[in-house]
């Protein structure tokens, strides 16, 4: 079976309804992101535990992100040819480690080990992108715009409620303690993946199935497709502003003045109205060209970053400046997501948005090693926000020329 619906999901095991594979997938969004994108609080402890510069804790974070984004594509394809239980379990399993290891790094070597390889992988591995592949797959129709935009909130709920709750740990634990709580959170992962487990792909090909594509026709198919490719450079810079932010913001904040509190919050807020923002996403995709949405979405980043930047940086101005972002954060993903399985259709879903993840992924890497290295040598991140802006307009530009239509095949692909 190259495919399971929701309905034959539910008669195999009826527990598994619509509503429970998005309350359980939605789960594993939260907690898969939420603890990543409260590490950027870890910045600050552990440089002065250890006398690291910001380029020491950076690198490490950007070889998570390079690790995230590598093993994305291979791990979509073992989910899209083996199912996707598997791969969440085992990226839960590193996960975990990664940031267990984290908390007794001493060097920068063994940092860059935990929390860059191997909470990398582990990341890519349980990353909300096969989350919105088994909804494309088990999900009905009707449900999949919906799913796809809350699927991505979830994600951003996991950065409101881990910011805050890294912040308490912290006072409460200390920085270590703290990070093995939040290793020790992520193991929920392996439960909660038992409810939006994916068959195993029936790769046989008898006659009237020329439609089974391989992965290596799927991919040569997708990298010879003009917009395919216009989408996954301007995904690049979505990883570029994101990752830069999450990293870089909270200790931005405390060298104007502001409290490590004002950082917490701020990211929290990112997630909290990214909330508003996905759902939105999810709403205004069935209602208007999803490439305007995109387009839209990258120039008022842009905007807000000018704006940010432009005014005197307070308590106030970063939280309405995390909102602001939060509408926009992740809200390229279920319009991104939507235009691959539009393009190509499900049977690839996971390894095809896994490539466009891992270009993501690249932007994100630069966006936060890029970060420390420039603050460490100049003092400032002032480079880093106007290159920010500068792809932002790009990007707008980019996903202009994008056609929303199914690429042309002698038999269509199941969509």
């Amino acid at each position: 079976m190259a495919r399971q619906t929701t309905s034959e999901a539910t008669a195999i095991f009826p527990w598994r309804t619509p509503l429970v594979i998005l309350i359980c997938g939605c789960l594993i969004g939260t907690i898969g992101y939420g603890p990543r994108a409260a590490l950027g609080l870890f910045l600050t402890p552990m440089s002065q535990a250890y006398g690291w510069g910001r380029d020491v804790f950076g690198l490490a974070l950007a070889i998570q992100v390079l690790a995230w984004g590598a093993v994305t594509p291979f791990a979509g394809a073992i989910a899209d040819r083996f199912g996707s239980l598997p791969v969440l379990a085992a990226g839960g399993l590193l996960y975990c480690a990664g940031i267990v290891l984290m908390a007794y790094s001493t060097t920068p070597g063994m940092l860059d080990a935990s929390a860059g390889v191997l909470a990398g992988l582990g990341i890519g591995a349980t990353s909300f992108t096969l989350v919105i592949a088994a909804f494309s797959k088990l999900m009905p129709p009707d449900w999949r715009a919906l799913s796809f935009g809350l699927g991505t909130a979830a994600g951003s709920f996991g950065q409101f409620l881990f910011s805050p709750l890294a912040v308490g740990f912290i006072a409460w634990l200390g920085w270590q303690n703290a990070l093995t709580a939040l290793g020790l959170i992520v193991l929920l992962i392996m439960p909660l993946a038992l409810a939006v487990r994916t068959p195993p792909m029936d790769v046989s090909r008898g006659p009237g199935e020329a439609d089974k594509q391989s992965l290596v026709q799927a991919l040569a198919e997708a990298f010879a497709h003009r917009s395919y490719v216009l989408l996954v450079l301007g995904f690049f810079t979505c990883g570029f502003q994101l990752l830069f932010i999450t990293v870089h913001l909270p200790a931005y904040l405390v060298d104007r003045g502001l409290s490590v509190d004002a950082g917490a919050w701020t990211i929290g807020t990112i997630g909290l109205f990214n909330i508003i923002g996905s759902v939105s996403a999810g709403w205004l995709m069935e209602r208007m060209p999803k490439r305007y949405l995109l387009s839209a979405l990258y120039a008022l980043r842009s905007v807000a970053i000018l704006a940010f930047i432009s005014l005197p940086v307070t308590t106030t101005s970063a939280v309405i400046f995390g909102g602001f972002m939060g509408l926009l954060w992740l809200s390229t993903v279920p319009p991104t997501s939507a235009l691959v399985a539009l393009m190509f259709g499900t049977r690839w879903m996971a390894t095809l948005f896994g490539f466009a993840f891992f270009s993501h992924q690249v932007g994100g890497f630069l966006g936060v090693w890029l970060g420390g290295f420039l603050f460490d040598r100049t003092g400032t991140y002032d480079v880093i926000w106007w290159l920010s802006i500068a792809l932002g307009i790009a990007s707008a530009v980019i996903n202009l020329p994008i056609i929303e239509k199914p690429v042309a095949r002698r038999v269509p692909l199941p969509a």
